[in-house]
């Protein structure tokens, strides 16, 4: 499990670069400025996520059911999330009904804070 989460982590953070380096340069040219800020946001929570599963990565050994089920919430929301924002980023310029992922967003945010939550009772037990 270890090497799983570090290896998404390190997958996460390498994508969020190379998109949020296409949504500054190339993204800009046919996203309007709502829809571009919108994927920012994607990218911005993928980094902080990979950022965070690196740490924890390095800190659990994953021995515990909560340990696991902290990265899973945190692995599934950030994919949930943050690939629903940037598909209906560009859902207007590919033409694409996409609008049923509106109600799939908040259930990857919802995953993220069950994982952040099951983090802090985690350190709240003193691990």
């Amino acid at each position: 499990m270890k090497n799983l989460v570090l290896t998404i982590a390190s997958l996460y953070g390498m994508i969020a670069i190379i998109l949020g380096a296409f949504g500054a340069h190339a993204f800009k040219k046919f996203l309007p400025d709502e829809k571009l800020a919108s994927f920012e946001v994607g990218v911005r929570y993928q980094m902080y996520h990979a950022i965070a599963l690196l740490a924890i990565g390095m800190y659990f050994q994953f021995d515990k059911s909560l340990e696991r089920s902290a990265a899973w919430c945190l692995i599934l929301g950030t994919f949930v999330f943050s690939v629903s924002v940037y598909l209906l980023s560009f859902a207007d310029h590919w033409g694409a009904n996409l609008k049923f992922l509106g109600p799939i967003t908040p259930l990857g945010g919802l995953l993220m804070v069950v994982g952040w939550g099951l983090l802090a009772w985690i350190f709240m037990k003193g691990r």
